[in-house]
């Protein structure tokens, strides 16, 4: 759903400390930032050249099992507690310890998991029948008393969960029968049904959860759930380490590897090394100006897969001078996309005008694609353009703040390439640095944008629906940063949350998407793939943004 660095974020880490402003003043100065070597980042840009790259859907299968194999990740999670599993470090583990009642699965389709199929028998409710056969690692059954457990906890202020919105318009969780469980709603809600795939729909131990309490999926508490892998242990700031479980329910997914252990790696420049040496076997979101390096070294493939991920430049303030549609406008007309995209990540995507990729619309109407793809503003890059709409807002010489984190490449690449189309165009951009746990209350605490105008965000989604997007952008939602509210558009996406039918909604989610690329309450700037590397050991990986909740590592054996 986010993201932050996702959120819902294509994020690495999040956080900041200030560093003072940074002004360049040209897009020849971003062009140059290929071949730099900014914080986070390997320093591995080579000439700056374009990477040729294509989307692999699947690699070969495995030969046999393996005993173990490594995963280098980028941070150490958050928690794996499954509420506040809200981005890639948390999830890319949990995914393969926890399950969901329905499960979503590399090509973005939703199929039944813990729960063997589902009822919709009023627009209001959503009915569970339970799989039977099931054990959490521990060896106790999985009940539907531990479906209502798990899934109240999101409706806890106590808990505070960071999937309340999925939950928001639920009045009632019930066991209905020995293996069923209802879920009542205030009104028609056909997002919460397709969020069940996601962490929204994890199912946890009910006794577990009231043993471990506020240890619950922390590095001591750990997680007792029913995915082929259980967790072994988490050595903080070091490692986490699964093991196979032998009595895991589905044979399809029956892990290939004794065991898996995700090794912490915040340095970029350390963990692209550790790929090119084979110290570690794999890893998602590779830096991608390492990706030469990385298949020069002979020790394993860069790959790539689907994603759902936008980068977009948040508009945090509409109280300032980004309150007025026409300087927006401007901005994003002065930008060199383009540009970006081959200096941030070696041209591996495309730019984008709106919110959501295609993979995300695979219900929807051919009428509904046209809609949202092809009938909207296109943003081309035209500073004559944007000069007159900054003439026109009376917005000369207007000053903006615009905070980013030593994240990554494409974090220092995008702050000053936004600067220089400010300034071209007779803006002030003051560019403030903070440390990435900074950067990441941006997110969740509205005190930490107080001031900030602009700042970055890969932006993914949860679910396999493009309405997602949409549902965090209206009136008073926690994820729209800015306060942009526009009536009409609330009104069309409320009408979609309320329409079952796919087809239907899509078309209702196209008219959404065509107000906010007219509108822009963020910036979009490009969608590109997921990145992952597969060591010469290993294989069995299914490249897709769907790793944060399909069991992948389950899949990997000996190459």
């Amino acid at each position: 759903m986010h993201r932050s660095l996702r959120s819902r974020t294509i994020v690495h880490p999040r956080t900041s400390v200030r560093t003072g402003a940074v002004l360049i003043t040209g897009i020849a100065t971003v062009a140059a930032l290929a071949a730099c070597s900014p914080a986070g980042s390997t320093g591995g840009g080579g000439d700056g050249a374009s990477i040729d790259w294509s989307i692999t859907e699947k690699t070969a299968a495995p030969r046999g099992d393996i005993d173990s194999f490594t995963f280098a990740s980028y941070a150490e999670p958050y928690s794996l507690d499954y509420a506040y599993a809200f981005d890639y470090a948390d999830n890319q583990v949990l995914a393969n310890v926890c399950e969901s009642l329905l499960r979503l699965n590399p090509d973005f389709s939703l199929t039944p998991a813990l729960a063997e199929s589902f009822e919709h028998p009023t627009p209001e409710t959503w009915v569970y029948n339970i799989r039977q056969g099931v054990t959490f690692h521990d060896g106790t059954p999985l009940t539907a008393a531990d479906v209502v457990a798990s899934m109240s906890r999101h409706l806890d202020p106590a808990v505070g969960s960071s999937w309340f919105s999925v939950y928001q318009n639920v009045v009632d969780i019930a066991q209905t029968g020995d293996s069923q469980v209802t879920v009542t709603m205030s009104g028609p809600d056909s997002q919460f049904n397709l969020s069940m795939g996601g962490s929204a729909g994890v199912v946890e131990s009910a006794a577990t959860l009231a043993e471990k309490g506020a240890d619950y999926g922390n590095s001591t508490g750990g997680v007792n759930c029913t995915g082929p892998f259980s967790f072994t242990g988490w050595e903080s700031g070091e490692s986490i380490t699964l093991t196979r479980y032998d009595d895991y329910w589905d044979d399809a997914l029956r892990a290939r590897s004794g065991e898996v252990k995700f090794v912490f790696m915040g340095d970029a420049t350390a963990r692209v090394n550790a790929l090119k040496s084979g110290s570690v076997d794999g890893g998602w979101m590779i830096p991608l100006e390492a990706v030469p390096q990385l298949e020069a070294s002979g020790k394993g493939d860069a790959l790539f897969g689907p994603s759902t991920a936008v980068g977009n430049v948040v508009i945090s303030d509409l109280e300032g001078p980004l309150g007025d549609l026409r300087v927006r406008k401007a901005l994003l007309l002065a930008m060199d996309r383009e540009g970006m995209l081959q200096a941030a990540v070696r041209g591996i995507g495309e730019v984008t005008d709106v919110f959501t990729t295609e993979t995300v619309w695979r219900e929807a109407s051919d009428d509904a694609r046209t809609a949202a793809f092809d009938d909207i503003t296109h943003y081309d890059r035209n500073l004559e353009d944007a000069k007159k709409l900054i003439a026109e807002a009376g917005a000369e010489g207007a000053e903006l703040t615009y905070v980013t984190a030593p994240i990554g490449n494409d974090f220092a690449v995008i702050s000053q390439a936004v600067a220089a189309a400010a300034q071209s165009i007779g803006l002030k951009v003051d560019i403030q640095s903070v440390s990435p746990a900074a950067y990441t209350a941006l997110f969740s605490d509205p005190s930490a944008r107080e001031g900030v105008d602009l700042f970055y965000t890969s932006w993914y989604l949860s679910s396999p629906d493009a309405l997602e997007m949409y549902s965090v952008l209206r009136t008073g939602e926690f994820s729209n940063y800015g306060g942009w509210s526009d009536p009409e558009f609330d009104e069309v996406v409320n009408q979609a949350i309320a329409t079952d039918d796919p087809a239907a909604r899509s078309e209702l989610t196209a008219k959404a998407q065509q107000i906010a690329n007219a509108e822009l309450p963020w910036l979009p700037l490009y969608t590109g793939p997921l990145s992952v590397f597969q060591g010469e050991r290993i294989t069995g990986v299914s490249p897709s943004m769907a790793f944060l909740y399909y069991p992948w590592a389950a899949e990997i054996g000996a190459r």
